[in-house]
This record gives C-alpha cells, sequence and structure tokens, in this order.
C-alpha cells in the first residue's frame, strides 16, 4: 500500500513526496532497524543497524564499512528497504526507496567524514574525542548509506 502524496512520473511511475505522519513517527522516533539489501542470486540480505532519520527530507541515514556485503548488495542494486518496529513490536513501517552512498572517507577532514560526524550527533550526541573519531572513520573505511523514503507500508497502532 502507497501511502501520502506524489506525482506520476515517465511510464506511470509514482514518486513520492512524504509518506503516512504516522510511520514518518516511528521511523524518527527509533534508533534501530534492519536494512535489507538484495545479493546476487536475488535473496535478500538483511542487516541490523543503527540509523538517523531527517524528518524535513524523510531520509535514513547509515555508516557503514566500504568491505561489507551490504555496500556491495548497494553498489550493485540500489533498491532497498528499512524495517523498524516500536519498542513493543505490534507497530512497524517498512520504507522503500534507492540508496545512496556517499564517497568512502580517505581524509580526516573530507565531506564524507563531515557527514559521518554529522550522523553521529544525530543518533548519539556528543563524541567524547572527535579526532579520534575522524582517524577511525578513515581508517576503518567508512561510508553514509542515504535512503530517500519513496513509500512505506505498516501497521502503526496508536
Amino acid at each position: 500500500m502507497f501511502f501520502g502524496g506524489g506525482t506520476i512520473g515517465p511510464a506511470g511511475v509514482v514518486h513520492a513526496s512524504m509518506i503516512e505522519d504516522g510511520f514518518a513517527e516511528l521511523v524518527g522516533g527509533r534508533r534501530q532497524g534492519v536494512l535489507v539489501t538484495l545479493r546476487k542470486d536475488g535473496w535478500p540480505q538483511l542487516s541490523n543497524v543503527n540509523y538517523g532519520w531527517d524528518s524535513e527530507t524523510q531520509t535514513i541515514r547509515i555508516s557503514t564499512t566500504d568491505d561489507r556485503a551490504k555496500t556491495s548488495n548497494m553498489r550493485r542494486d540500489p533498491r532497498v528497504s528499512f524495517h523498524v518496529t516500536s519498542g513493543d513490536f505490534w507497530s512497524y513501517v517498512v520504507v522503500d526507496g534507492h540508496a545512496e552512498l556517499s564517497a568512502v572517507a580517505t581524509d580526516p577532514h573530507d565531506a564524507a567524514v563531515e557527514e559521518l560526524i554529522d550522523l553521529y550527533r544525530s543518533v548519539q550526541g556528543e563524541h567524547p574525542d572527535w579526532d579520534d573519531y575522524r582517524a577511525a572513520m578513515v581508517r576503518d573505511r567508512r561510508l553514509v548509506v542515504r535512503i530517500k523514503a519513496e513509500r512505506a507500508y505498516g501497521a502503526v497502532r496508536r
């Protein structure tokens, strides 16, 4: 089921402008979810992740490393789903979208590291040693996954 406004683009594809408020509230109120990517053989791969939610742009952001299977999967096929449940498990939302990957962090002061810092702050708050954090992002070859919510479905109990 598709929720939210949208426009019809080329070939009749519906492009969402916003997902339903209840779904956005659930995604915005949590910090852990399940990222679903597609393996080469077409089977799904699920990864438990921490994430940040930008309610203004309705974008999920995730920090990961360049060598993970999920990263290879998203480079090959950017279609992803993201599953979030409520604390009591009975409300859930699945957000579908296309993954966009930042550059891999290669310098402690590059744009990738700056975005990783912004993401960290949105999820965890302040870090006790930003210089150490910056060095770790480069050493780990981290990047940011951005998933703009294109559509969503689920059940939100009120």
